[in-house]
């Protein structure tokens, strides 16, 4: 599942990591395992967490150990209208290697 139209705006790592996110909306992830989904450097993870965090898009929930969530409003109410929403310009950098 993709996070909403509204939020894709943002950097990609950023998006990568609400959409990771969004996909284990219940349970919550790790850092060690945002880190595994979108594969990138831990400095560039530590940064969009944190633009994240500073704009309310996610939420991290400590307990006996640190689990990070999307914001209610950044999952989707309807996972079908995921694929509908995606324009020409996200369709084609999914499919081409830029």
């Amino acid at each position: 599942m993709r996070a909403k139209r509204e939020y894709r705006n943002r950097e990609g790592t950023e998006v990568a990591i609400l959409d990771a996110l969004v996909d284990r909306a219940d349970d919550g992830m790790t850092v060690f395992e945002l880190r595994a989904a979108v594969e990138v450097d831990i400095d560039e993870l530590e940064q969009a967490l944190s633009m994240l965090k500073e704009d309310d898009l996610i939420v991290v929930e400590s307990n006996s150990e640190t689990v990070i969530k999307p914001a209610d409003r950044v999952v989707p109410d309807e996972p079908a209208d995921e694929d509908d929403d995606q324009s020409i310009g996200e369709w084609l950098r999914d499919r081409m290697p830029f």
